[in-house]
């Protein structure tokens, strides 16, 4: 059956929630944060590897999979959870984002967008249907909706009629999606409308009357300030209906993920800790650690002190560094499982935070010894 969300509690001072998204594949305690599977594969990390971690729900990505392997390749192999022995839930997204920042030539219209690959320059054309159909071939738990993904800054004029376009792109997937797709297949629709509090209103009002399975919000952490991404956060989060998980696209920082998850919302993923960990950077409870840096050459304790980590519980910093900087794989592979198991973990001091009703606190002390500014 399609997935389900059950609201388990509130903190009693904030607009943060725990719950359980219920899918065929698995339940997944929320809030939770989303490792990103581009093509196939959380980079440097094997499945075997995830499950150790505890991660809940992976991403797939419906552009960079339809280019390769390719849908001949995916319904071959019965969809995505059996080609890369995942048998977890998986969200993919639309493709849309990727559509808008990978392809320099596109020709938008209502009937969809016409890119060319960053492969090989083929032309290819995706519409609010297809988009659906491909999630349909990979089979994953959670489609999102094909929408158009506004550039920032954008003037309100493009934003309104982007709206609008994206609302109407999320009635005909919905459509095909009622007609199509398996079973135990559910749809987000994606809340839009760029810096303009009216627009978002206007986007969630409409997107809502059609009765998704859950809501995601596009179009935030693009480039805005970060005061920006917070005013919209706290500002359309609660219009979204309770019963309903909602998804912050593209954020993985802890404080961006502290300020979503205080807002009210249930997900989040993004790129950025397997990113960084290839850059030779780890996330820690001190804040971000350059392990590439000269200082660490003869520092023999763990990434991070209050990490129980197989990195942190095995290897030092001068020892990571040594494999960043001679360019071993190992290095972003220790690097990227920290990174995550550190957020995997946030999150669960988080979620225990708001049963306790202390939320707010945790925050406080967080930021504290992080360095950021609460």
């Amino acid at each position: 059956m399609p997935i389900k969300y059950e609201l388990i509690k509130k903190d009693k001072y904030s607009n943060a929630r725990c719950g359980i998204i219920h899918t065929d594949h698995g339940d997944i305690p929320t809030p939770i944060f989303m490792p990103v599977g581009t093509k196939a594969t959380v980079k440097t990390m094997s499945v075997e590897e995830l499950k150790e971690i505890d991660a809940k729900i992976i991403l797939g990505n419906t552009y960079h999979l339809y280019l390769r392997p390719g849908m001949d390749i995916m319904k071959k192999a019965g969809g995505l959870h059996k080609f890369m022995n995942w048998n977890g839930p998986i969200l993919t997204d639309s493709g849309g984002f990727q559509v808008f920042s990978l392809s320099e030539n596109r020709n938008i219209s209502e009937r969809g967008v016409v890119f060319r690959s960053h492969i090989d320059g083929s032309k290819h054309l995706f519409t609010p249907e297809k988009s659906i159909e491909i999630q349909n071939d990979i089979h994953s738990d959670i489609m999102m909706s094909f929408d158009e993904c506004i550039p920032y800054p954008a003037d309100y004029k493009y934003v309104e009629e982007s709206v609008e376009r994206t609302i109407r792109w999320a009635k005909r997937g919905l459509d095909y999606h009622k007609k199509n797709s398996h079973k135990d297949q559910s749809l987000f629709g994606i809340i839009q409308g760029g810096m303009f509090e009216d627009l978002r209103k206007r986007s969630v009002e409409e997107t809502c009357a059609m009765d998704f399975d859950g809501y995601s919000l596009g179009g935030l952490s693009v480039g805005e300030p970060k005061e920006e991404m917070i005013r919209l956060l706290k500002y359309t989060t609660p219009l979204l209906p309770e019963d309903k998980p909602r998804y912050n696209m593209g954020v993985g920082s802890p404080d961006y993920l502290f300020e979503s998850f205080e807002a009210g919302i249930d997900m989040a993923d993004c790129v950025l800790p397997t990113r960084i960990a290839r850059n030779g950077t780890a996330i820690t409870s001190e804040g971000r650690l350059v392990v590439r840096n000269a200082k660490y050459k003869e520092d023999f304790t763990p990434l991070d002190h209050d990490c129980d980590c197989y990195t942190c519980r095995n290897y030092s910093r001068a020892y990571v560094r040594h494999l960043v900087n001679v360019n071993e794989i190992l290095g972003a592979r220790l690097l990227t499982y920290h990174n995550l198991y550190f957020l995997l973990k946030l999150c669960e001091d988080i979620r225990k935070s708001i049963m306790e009703d202390r939320f707010l606190d945790f925050k406080k002390e967080f930021y504290k010894k992080y360095g950021y500014e609460s």
